[in-house]
């Protein structure tokens, strides 16, 4: 019986150390030289397949070499056909087993040449000699489909990290070329121009990394601009990006005026973005009426009809309850997947949607807190760095001060948050849970009967208590996501003015700080406090780029972090920063329009959910006000069918377990409002905690209706 069991152990020692690979650094390493040293010298070789491979990997921006992962790849694919063999003859046996069936039915049922498999039944009485044939089969079936299955995976994960990256390089290419023609104006040379973009990827997004590579190029290799971008172009999964490498490069070749192809280039993808918009509000129009008919009519015709069924023919609960607890939620969870998916191609840059880092203003404070200065040691008096007047060297002198400043540091969380805890949470809304789940959990257990009736009637005692603490924890939620969203939103209609404005004052002749002070004093709504306090930090002593850049990280705007970027890049070239300005604010400016078309075109869609939900509400508390009480009614009036009408079809009506149906009414009603006001919001605003708080409305409206009814 031991020996029987030996291939199982042995397979799972051969997968301990794949599986390890996935979380520990040193297995990874590991698993890495033995693939390397199986199987490196066979991938290695020049072949038309491997320059294939190689560009596959360069598309999907892979951080190893084409060596090191066809190896890998090689050796997780004879793995899978090991395993696979001897997991498919055990997994085999234990379904057998599960199932019940016995060697002599699997006799009669296989030919005689397979009845060896009949063995499964009494897998762990077997002998070498009788397991052999087992695996043998395992291995030229489920082995051999593990190991090409495994193999092809590895290279066609390649392809969908390929496609993802085209699409996010698609979507953020209008603005990064927007970046490249506002620095270029600005009299930055191009390859400046590229290395300034390549450290400001954080905010630009995957085109942004694409023409990063190019920068690498250069700077490691040696490379020129024009050879450069050409590699890039070759490389590169998305097509626009590849025409535009190509057409730099022809431009920088040929002498051409720099500026005016960039501005051709910059207009033409202001058209693409106006057009991608329509593409993306047409697919959201035939998304959301595909989920009105598709997970709200569909339902709700289906509930109504099993309704019918059970309670005039025979009993449906049991498939009332998967529709419910198990159908709905799962299409809707796949819905909203789907959209993600798929409108991310058409929507805004996925990188733009996100709060920018701070590696750069983290860079300046970190070399202001250990040299006191610009990060050289050097005193701002001209002093000598390592000895002060008396001889003393300066690392004891400051050396207290460096440490409280380093405890500070470890703390500072810490305090920001205890200085101001409401701001913490409305940027980040989910620790709302923090406070509402603990309470939601005491409500549902102070709500909730000591006794044990029956699960029905327990269901119906805590599912309101249950909805309760729901509407809590939504509606907190929803509340400071929308808070601070309004916020930002505030300050966001504000950015072109104030570029405008800036760009104004600096074309006349006015330095950027003057700029600045003079802004301070203007009516920008929202973002004047934020103005005036970037002011308080230039009086401080902070520099214009610092003092912005703090600005950029209080506010997490992908807006103002992409005027910003372009502002203080171009103060580091130049003072007049006048022409950055303007395309920044034409910039800013095309953005909110897009979105305020995408919003205004969305509200029609939005109130389409609304009303199919209220239809859907209206329609099941139709049923549990009127159908189920005229049940209940022919019940009691006649114990074998309804009053003065002969027995038949409406026989089993005495029967009916009429409160079960009431309480999946409930449910199904609270399942739909929770599922319809999230997928109302990633259709009408892009993003499933803007659904947060329709969400939180249906649910109130469906506890409602049914606490009136009930």
């Amino acid at each position: 019986m031991v020996l029987s069991f030996l291939p199982l152990v042995g397979t799972l020692l051969l997968l301990a150390p794949v599986a390890a690979a996935s979380v520990s650094p040193g297995a990874n390493l590991a698993v890495t030289r033995v693939a390397v040293h199986a199987f490196g010298d066979y991938v290695g070789a020049d072949r038309p397949r491997k320059h294939r491979q190689r560009d596959r990997l360069r598309a999907a921006h892979v951080g190893v070499t084409h060596r090191l992962y066809a190896s890998k790849t090689l050796l997780y694919a004879a793995v899978a056909g090991v395993s696979g063999s001897v997991l498919g003859v055990y997994v085999a046996a234990a379904t057998l087993a599960l199932l019940r069936i016995g060697g002599e039915a699997i006799r009669t049922a296989l030919p005689a040449l397979l009845g060896f498999l009949a063995d499964l039944t009494r897998i762990g009485q077997l002998t070498v000699t009788e397991l052999f044939p087992l695996l043998l089969l395992s291995s030229a079936t489920v082995g051999v489909g593990s190991a090409v299955a495994v193999y092809l995976f590895r290279w066609e994960i390649l392809d969908q990290r390929a496609h993802a990256r085209a699409t996010q390089i698609e979507a953020t290419l209008p603005r990064t070329v927007a970046f490249v023609y506002a620095l270029s104006r600005s009299g930055m040379a191009l390859p400046a121009v590229l290395e300034t973009l390549s450290r400001n990827e954080d905010v630009y997004g995957e085109a942004a990394r694409e023409l990063g590579v190019a920068v690498r190029d250069m700077n490691t290799f040696g490379t020129d601009v024009l050879t450069a971008l050409e590699h890039m172009a070759e490389r590169t999964p998305s097509q626009n990006m590849a025409e535009f490498g190509e057409n730099l490069a022809s431009v920088l070749g040929s002498g051409q005026e720099l500026s005016a192809f960039l501005r051709d280039q910059y207009e033409r993808y202001q058209e693409e973005a106006e057009s991608q918009q329509e593409q993306y509000l047409e697919l959201i129009s035939t998304f959301a009426e595909a989920y009105v008919t598709v997970l709200v009519a569909g339902p709700l015709f289906f509930i109504t009809i099993l309704v019918v069924i059970g309670i005039v023919l025979s009993d449906t609960l049991p498939l009332l309850r998967a529709v419910v607890y198990l159908a709905i939620p799962l299409a809707s969870f796949g819905f909203v997947v789907y959209i993600d998916s798929i409108t991310r191609s058409t929507g805004d840059a996925i990188a733009a949607d996100q709060p920018v880092g701070d590696a750069r203003l983290d860079a300046v404070t970190r070399s202001n807190a250990d040299g006191f200065g610009d990060g050289s040691g050097a005193r701002t008096d001209g002093g000598a760095t390592g000895v002060d007047r008396g001889g003393a060297e300066r690392g004891d002198r400051w050396a207290a001060s460096r440490e409280r400043l380093a405890a500070y540091d470890r703390i500072e969380a810490v305090l920001d948050a205890a200085r101001r805890p409401a701001g913490i949470v409305l940027e980040r809304p989910e620790l709302t849970a923090l406070l509402t789940v603990p309470v939601g959990l005491w409500w549902v257990w102070m709500r909730t009967p000591s006794f044990r009736p029956t699960p029905t009637a327990f269901a119906r005692a805590v599912d309101s208590p249950v909805i309760e603490a729901a509407l809590l924890v939504l509606a907190a939620y929803g509340l400071a996501y929308e808070i601070e969203k309004r916020r930002i939103r505030a300050i966001e209609r504000a950015v072109p003015d104030f570029l405008d404005r800036m760009a104004s004052v600096n074309d006349a002749g006015v330095s950027v700080i003057e700029s600045l002070r003079r802004l301070t004093r203007s009516d920008l709504g929202r973002l004047t406090p934020e103005l005036e306090r970037t002011w308080r930090d230039v009086q401080w002593g902070a520099t214009v780029t610092t003092a912005l850049d703090r600005f950029r990280r209080r506010v997490h705007s992908p807006m103002v972090s992409r005027a910003i970027a372009l502002v203080t890049n171009a103060v580091d070239a130049s003072g007049d920063v006048a022409p950055v300005l303007e395309i920044a604010a034409d910039e800013a400016r095309s953005t909110r329009r897009l979105r305020r078309e995408r919003r205004q075109v969305m509200v029609t869609y939005l109130l389409v959910i609304y009303v199919s939900f209220a239809v859907f509400l209206g329609i099941i508390g139709a049923l549990t006000v009127a159908f189920i009480p005229a049940v209940e009614g022919a019940q009691l009036s006649s114990p074998g069918g309804v009053s003065g009408v002969s027995t038949g079809v409406f026989e089993g009506i005495g029967g009916v377990d009429t409160d079960s149906y009431v309480l999946i009414f409930y449910h199904a009603s609270a399942i739909q409002a929770v599922a319809s006001g999230l997928i109302a919001g990633q259709l009408g605003e892009g993003n499933v905690s803007d659904g947060v708080k329709h969400a939180t409305v249906m649910l109130l409206l469906a506890y409602l209706t049914f606490v009136i009814v009930g």
